[in-house]
């Protein structure tokens, strides 16, 4: 049995990340909105270059020595991460996320912190936007095996510990008892009120 993390999940919702990138500048907003889309680390993001990045089959990909598990990700890109990455032609060579024509390295800057605190988030990292996009797509339905390849971890435990935010799997076990008690209800309720009538009694 994989061991139970004991340490909570930080992620946001949809309309907090929304707002989120309403208040950021524009070259932030894009990185934000292309890590919710693809859960690549900080590192990923703002290494990733053009010869990375197959626009007309939407895929990119992370080469082994970028990756943490030492194994290349395949990185199959959202309509929304193939709009903000063509918002980035032309403005540099090689590096795909810029900010006035020079490559972004440093992400957890002031502007970041003040937007956070402007719309009221707190407690929330920059790889925090990993532990949403995976979160979001646990609440989706991707099976676990899936988020596993896609976020390129290398053990299920890794992934285990999104696993209670989403309860499709057990619905069909909880509503059976609505319509079990639903069916016996009628028949326990005519045979209390019949002992009731006769003046017996039933003990158990």
């Amino acid at each position: 049995m994989l061991p139970e993390p004991t340490k909570r999940v930080r992620w946001i919702t949809r309309d907090e990340a929304d707002t989120l990138i309403a208040e950021l500048p524009p070259h932030l907003a894009d990185m934000v909105r292309f890590s919710l889309e693809t859960g690549l680390r900080r590192s990923n993001v703002t290494g990733l270059q053009w010869s990375q990045v197959d626009l007309v089959r939407m895929t990119a990909w992370i080469h082994p020595d970028q990756a943490k598990a030492r194994k290349a990700i395949p990185v199959p890109l959202s309509s929304v991460a193939v709009e903000v990455l063509r918002k980035q032609i032309g403005k540099h060579s090689e590096n795909l996320f810029t900010f006035n024509g020079k490559p972004v390295h440093q992400v957890n800057t002031k502007a970041w912190h003040k937007a956070l605190e402007r719309v009221g988030i707190e407690n929330f990292r920059w790889h925090d936007l990993r532990h949403t996009w995976a979160s979001w797509h646990i609440q989706e339905g991707t099976p676990l095996h899936v988020l596993q390849e896609l976020g390129g971890w290398s053990t299920p435990e890794m992934v285990q510990k999104y696993a209670h935010l989403s309860s499709e799997h057990l619905a069909q076990w909880v509503d059976r008892r609505p319509v079990v008690l639903a069916e016996n209800s009628p028949k326990s309720d005519t045979f209390i009120t019949a002992g009731k009538n006769k003046g017996s009694s039933i003990s158990a």
